[in-house]
Order: structure tokens, then C-alpha cells, then sequence
């Protein structure tokens, strides 16, 4: 019986595979063993929106590395588009397109990595894979085509997902501009009679702010 390969899934190991990209053969996620990783696809090399997007990752990427995270782009283009893409983008743009991209010409990675949408064409759809050290794929985002990605949402994704890490809270929607708690992180609801009567009384003694027992929240 043939083998069903299905799309990964948030909490699943990222797929070992042996890539070649413009900085030659990668093994992923070995190659980035112990770093958190940004696997992000686009659907053609010398493309407006895909150009706007990795002039935007590129002027970001000091900010990536800061959070100990590497980027690397993928497409279904060929390693010598990807390079003389880059030497475009260099040359017009003056910038320096520094993290690796995948060259996917037969498009084996994006099938593995379920990035082709019968629906939207036979191209790579705006695929966003942010990985942790463990190898563990922690967030998954999907863009059409037609619609460019927010590079600082990623990157305030990550840095909301190693907060949840450290300190083993969750973060409320738009954090740190929540706007009832701000900058605040939630602090996981209880999971019994006891420890929510235990939330309220804390809260009293002012550990950490309530609206409820199951919604308190406090700053780091």
C-alpha cells in the first residue's frame, strides 16, 4: 500500500529532508539544531509581491537573529533564478539578500510540506513554518498569491511564542498591545475547583490582576 504523506501539523516534527538552496546542501531541521528557523515559501522568483517580501525579511533579518532565529526561503524556481534574483534585488534595491533559499524545482518540498493549493494555481501559496529548537513546528501561517505577508507579525509571533516558553503563559490578541490588559500575559486558566478559588484569593492579595478566576493575567 503507497505511503500517505499529509500536510504537517502545528506541534509535529518538521520533516527531515536534504534541500539545496544558494548556499549549497542543507539537511533540515538538522542544520539548524538547537536555533529556531523561519521556513518560508513564495511562488516565484522576479515577482512584485515576492520581491516586496524579501526586501522586508532582509531589512528584518538583524531583528530574526536577535531571537536566535534563521530564516530560509523556498520556491519551485531553479538555484540559478533564485541567485540571479538576488543579485536583482541587490543591484536595483541595495540589498543583500543574506539567508539561504531553497531551490524546489521539482517540487518535492512543497508537496512534502503541503504548499501547493490545487485551488490557487501550481505555484508555491505564502507558506510561513516557524520552528523551534527542538525541531517541533510551533506556528503555521498561509497567505495567497495575491496578498504580501507582515513580516512584523512573525516576528511578534516569535517573540510571543518564546515568552509562552519561558514563563509558561499565553499572550492575549495584538500583545503587547492587548487592549484590555497591554503588555500583561495570561496566566493559564485552572483546571480545578481548588486552584480557582486559590486564583481569586492571589489575585486579592495582588500577585497578579482577575476579571475572573479563569481570566487573570499579570506582568512579567
Amino acid at each position: 500500500m503507497d505511503e500517505v504523506t499529509r500536510m504537517p501539523l502545528l506541534g509535529d516534527k518538521f520533516p527531515e529532508m536534504e534541500v539545496k538552496t544558494t548556499h549549497g546542501v542543507i539537511k533540515l531541521p538538522d542544520h539548524y539544531k538547537g536555533k529556531w528557523f523561519i521556513l518560508f515559501s513564495h511562488p516565484a522568483d522576479f515577482t512584485p509581491v515576492c520581491t516586496t517580501e524579501f526586501y522586508a525579511f532582509q531589512k528584518r533579518y538583524d531583528q530574526f537573529r536577535e531571537l536566535g532565529v534563521e530564516l530560509i526561503g523556498l520556491s519551485i524556481d531553479q538555484t540559478f533564478s533564485h541567485i540571479k534574483w538576488v543579485e536583482w534585488i541587490e543591484e536595483k534595491l541595495g540589498v543583500k539578500i543574506e539567508f539561504p533559499i531553497i531551490a524546489d524545482d521539482l517540487g518535492k518540498v512543497a508537496s512534502k510540506l503541503g504548499l501547493i493549493h490545487p485551488g490557487k494555481g501550481t505555484n508555491t501559496v505564502r507558506a510561513v513554518f516557524i520552528v523551534d529548537p527542538n525541531g517541533v513546528i510551533r506556528l503555521i501561517l498561509y497567505y495567497p498569491q495575491e496578498i504580501g505577508r507582515n513580516m512584523d507579525e512573525i516576528l511578534r509571533a516569535v517573540k510571543a511564542l518564546q515568552t509562552s516558553d519561558k514563563n509558561g503563559v499565553a499572550t492575549p490578541a495584538n500583545w503587547p498591545e492587548n487592549e484590555l490588559i497591554g503588555d500583561k500575559v495570561i496566566i493559564p486558566p485552572a483546571s480545578d475547583v481548588k486552584t480557582a478559588k486559590e486564583r481569586l484569593e492571589k489575585a486579592k492579595a495582588g500577585e497578579f490582576e482577575c476579571y475572573d478566576w479563569w481570566f487573570c493575567y499579570k506582568k512579567l
